[in-house]
């Protein structure tokens, strides 16, 4: 097949030799190079070694300007290299690749249309996809939920792939930078894939705490107050080395 480059003046992405992303503004190429295409397989490969997701399941994204840069689907992670990384524009038309894309592709489209976000992360972690089944929102266990903006919500079940699920999710993540996806897994956003990754493990960490507490004969687990995970999330702002 041959290669589809956009005509001059377009935004979209193109692959531009084996690994670069090439963006058109104005006529002017800007190389992205293969940083963005190896950061989501490293990425991908690592959500399978901290046990976040099993075979093919689960999926990443990352947008290089007005291109989103998306995991293949079906594509065993181990054997995923930036070669494999797939591409699309805003509207979902494939800009880059020969895979398929995700069939999450919906639910990445829709947080990047109406966030500011840079990278998405979805997985079904075992912990977190077990709390998506007994509650509507994970329990305030602990303060780091004011990193993901509050208390995380439940979105309600629908089927993969579909607008429905990518219409519950965004109403679940209003103030919020990750929720659960009922009976299905977790989904975060981030403004990097760092960050995006790290709400993830953060997400399934905490829903292993309250799984933990709450599995404990005769008590019942202490919760925060929406008070007192706002005020974390405002600390939480300031938190780390200044850049």
């Amino acid at each position: 097949m041959a290669e589809q480059r956009p005509e001059q003046g377009d935004t979209r992405g193109y692959r531009d030799g084996a690994q670069n992303v090439v963006e058109r503004r104005g006529g002017h190429a800007v190389l992205e190079g293969a940083r963005a295409g190896g950061a989501l397989v490293t990425a991908a490969r690592r959500t399978v070694t901290d046990g976040l997701v099993v075979g093919t399941s689960g999926n990443v994204s990352v947008r290089v300007g007005d291109t989103v840069l998306v995991t293949p689907s079906g594509v065993p992670y181990e054997r995923l290299t930036p070669d494999d990384v797939t591409g699309v524009d805003l509207a979902g038309r494939q800009v880059l690749g020969t895979l398929r894309p995700t069939s999450e592709l919906p639910m990445h489209l829709a947080v990047y249309r109406t966030t500011d976000a840079g990278a998405v992360v979805h997985t079904h972690a075992v912990h977190a996809t077990a709390v998506s089944t007994l509650v509507t929102e994970l329990p305030r266990v602990h303060y780091m939920a004011g990193a993901l903006g509050g208390s995380v919500r439940v979105a309600p079940y629908a089927a993969y792939g579909t607008e429905e699920l990518a219409e519950n999710m965004l109403r679940a993540l209003v103030g919020r930078s990750g929720c659960l996806l009922q009976n299905h897994g977790t989904l975060t956003h981030g403004t990097t894939l760092d960050q995006a990754y790290d709400r993830t493990a953060q997400l399934e960490w905490m829903c292993r705490l309250w799984l933990t507490a709450s599995s404990v004969p005769g008590l019942n687990p202490t919760l925060l107050t929406e008070e007192q995970v706002a005020e974390a999330g405002e600390r939480l702002r300031g938190y780390g080395q200044p850049e």
